[in-house]
């Protein structure tokens, strides 16, 4: 196996995902006010980019996880085997968002084509709908959290990049994932905890595309996991 090419691969795929990422939550889906009722029967190619592309970033996720889980496989096959585990649940997850994101744009047809008089009807819905988009979003975002992480863990624990950047990587994902859970204890997003994250998951990616992974004897872990 071609570390090194592996490594590249990921950090391509990183640095795709990131982009998907932030053009789908922060593009695509930004409705203006008065929110997406209104807005996304007229615009029907942006909200369904945005589900498309939501799935497409999901499925890069899998990738760098399969791709992954090939080089992690040779140090250490449980952590291989939960990783990917960690990333079929992560994209299942986004599956159902983009469900729910497909909803809004089902949601405002149907209000763009009722009466003036019954769209106090929709009105009232509109929490409902919104709270299961948002609620499935943190859900998923949380999750994604877990998964990037268990990969710094792993690149860490073996380790295949700089134990410095693994160490921030850590540091960046505990932060983005207490942020995220903050709306399940009936807090808001602290979206200032997500950008350590960003500035990580770019330096990982640039940091792969240049160097890919360090090449490590696998026998140190296998004997540790051995006596694990």
């Amino acid at each position: 196996m071609d570390m090194q090419r592996t490594g590249r691969l990921i950090g391509v795929l990183t640095l795709l995902q990131m982009i998907g990422g932030g053009v789908t939550n922060f593009v695509l889906l930004a409705f203006p006010a008065p929110g997406f009722l209104p807005h996304a029967a007229t615009h029907p190619l942006q909200t369904g980019s945005a589900v498309l592309l939501g799935l497409a970033t999901g499925a890069i996720s899998a990738g760098i996880a399969i791709a992954a889980s090939t080089v992690f496989r040779q140090y250490s096959r449980i952590v291989a085997l939960c990783f990917v585990v960690l990333a079929t649940v992560s994209f299942a997850l986004t599956a159902v968002e983009a469900a729910g994101n497909l909803s809004l744009l089902f949601a405002s047809q149907a209000y763009m084509a009722s009466d003036a008089a019954d769209h106090h009807l929709f009105e009232a819905l509109r929490p409902v709908i919104a709270a299961f988009r948002n609620g499935t979003h943190f859900v998923t975002v949380f999750v994604g959290g877990s998964m990037v992480f268990a990969l710094y863990a792993a690149l860490f624990r073996f380790p295949l990049i700089p134990r410095a950047l693994a160490a921030f990587g850590l540091f960046a994902a505990a932060m983005q994932m207490m942020a995220v859970s903050m709306p399940i204890f009936g807090g808001e997003v602290n979206f200032t905890l997500l950008l350590p994250l960003a500035l990580s998951q770019l330096a990982l990616a640039l940091w792969l595309i240049a160097k890919g992974f360090v090449e490590r004897s696998p026998s140190a872990p296998r004997a540790a996991e051995a006596r694990v």
